[in-house]
């Protein structure tokens, strides 16, 4: 499943050096980090993205201390609370950024793959339809509802939500390789290798290190692939 984060800025120039100087910062004096919002912010993210999610969590912590009624930093801080493991909390902060912005999309998205990670499927259903109605061209959402519909069997109405991503022209390499997944399990043998295929032309390469879940999905699409082949030439 596909989470958000509420990055404000996507430009990560001299992020590593800045996370750097954090690191430092906080070790020295934890009490007296003047960087800005959204230096915290861009390095919490990053440092997420390289695992460190103790550091990433302190930092988002901090921004909460500072604006306490900010619900984009709760989600960013659920997201992270999820990824390294600790759902509850994350749970509680999704829900905290909720109460906090009912209209925050992103938040039901990464709320509905907590519930959907616990077998709830129902409920996560749920809350990507409440992201889509809030943002209809959320793609990410309409992605995890179509691997919510398959997983649920409804091979044909996660066909539908995975063609309706591609509709946005994002994350192509994930919507096929989704719905390639989806016609393997169908049994359409045939569409599932196309799509396979077409997917491995735009997901990452396994050394890229800037896009983790791109090439973790590439592994497992490979792995798929491999299967497909193998019992086709059975």
């Amino acid at each position: 499943f596909l989470a958000d984060d509420d990055q404000q800025s996507n430009q990560y120039k001299n992020v590593l050096n800045t996370t750097s100087k954090l690191k430092e910062r906080r070790k020295s004096d934890r009490s007296k980090c003047s960087f800005g919002d959204s230096d915290l912010r861009s390095c919490a993210l990053r440092l997420a993205q390289q695992e460190d999610y103790t550091e990433a969590i302190a930092l988002l912590t901090q921004l909460i201390c500072r604006h306490p009624h900010n619900a984009v930093d709760y989600n960013n801080r659920g997201l992270i609370y999820f990824q390294s493991g600790e759902r509850l909390k994350a749970l509680s902060d999704y829900n905290t950024a909720l109460k906090l912005n009912p209209y925050l999309a992103s938040a039901y998205n990464n709320r509905a793959n907590y519930y959907a990670a616990c077998g709830e499927l129902a409920v996560a259903l749920a809350d990507y339809d409440q992201a889509i109605d809030l943002k209809p061209h959320h793609v990410r959402a309409w992605i995890n509802r179509g691997i919510t519909w398959r997983d649920l069997g409804q091979y044909e109405v996660a066909i539908e939500n995975f063609e309706v991503a591609l509709l946005f022209g994002q994350l192509e390499g994930h919507i096929w390789a989704e719905r390639g997944r989806t016609y393997h399990l169908w049994g359409d043998w045939n569409c599932a290798i196309a799509d396979y295929r077409r997917a491995l032309t735009q997901l990452p390469s396994l050394d890229n290190d800037k896009d983790i879940t791109g090439c973790r999905l590439r592994l497992q699409l490979e792995n798929w692939l491999d299967e497909l082949l193998s019992q086709s030439a059975s």
